[in-house]
């Protein structure tokens, strides 16, 4: 059966992968992202549609409704990203912003869409984690820790009626924008010295676990955060 998917910054890295993964399924996959020309060429060439969508902003995400079907039946939440590269020797209206800014990126963002479309929803919601939400790294890894525990509360909510709510979080993932230029090779060294495999993660990684949270193999899967990062951090 042909399923609608929405995926959050779909239009590069872990979200694009994932947008192509349900699409070799023969679903029907839109995607949003901020930027018209990238996200124009990546629903060309996938297959999907796309629709112009800052997912921090209420009245852009209202707007997005108008857009879709009245039925979603998978949605990922995967648009955000580290926006904060400041210090504590910053001002503190410069903290402020630069919290508030990857806090309205990782956290806002998956709230305002997710309530946005609950009524619509049938089968399942990924949100797009990260290691740094187990470990630190400043307000980054709070907003991702803060996703973590809000998605226990959509879990809760939607599950009486049949749809599931996890969180997948990724360690080092290779082909996405997430470090732009400032991975340097000893610092790649480190990383993959972090994990058991001595590999880097590929974003096919990600969007498989994504694909199989929302699959009739993961229906009493719920509530959970899923590392995928080849051991650079183990959970018990």
């Amino acid at each position: 059966m042909m399923r609608t998917v929405l995926v959050t910054g779909g239009a590069t890295g872990i979200g694009r992968a994932t947008a192509e993964r349900f699409r070799a399924d023969g679903d029907e996959v839109v995607i949003t992202g901020r930027r018209a020309e990238v996200l124009a060429e990546a629903a060309a060439e996938i297959g999907a549609r796309g629709v112009v969508c800052d997912a921090t902003d209420p009245g852009q995400v209202e707007r997005l409704l108008a857009e879709l079907p009245d039925r979603i039946d998978v949605l990922v939440n995967n648009a955000g990203g580290n926006t904060d590269f400041g210090s504590m020797e910053d001002s503190l209206q410069q903290v402020k912003e630069n919290w508030l800014a990857n806090l309205e990126a990782n956290l806002i963002s998956a709230v305002l869409t997710t309530s946005a479309l609950a009524p619509r929803l049938t089968t399942a919601v990924v949100n797009l984690g990260s290691i740094a939400g187990a470990r630190g790294a400043g307000s980054y890894g709070a907003s991702k820790a803060a996703l973590a525990m809000w998605n226990a509360d959509v879990a809760a909510e939607l599950g009486p009626r049949g749809i599931t709510a996890n969180v997948v979080a990724p360690g080092y993932t290779a082909q996405t924008e997430f470090f732009g230029d400032r991975m340097t090779p000893e610092r790649r060294q480190t990383l993959l010295e972090a994990t058991f495999t001595k590999r880097e993660g590929q974003v096919a990684d990600i969007a498989s676990t994504i694909h199989f949270l929302a699959s009739a193999a993961a229906r009493h899967v719920t509530g959970q955060v899923l590392h995928v990062n080849g051991g650079a951090l183990i959970t018990r």
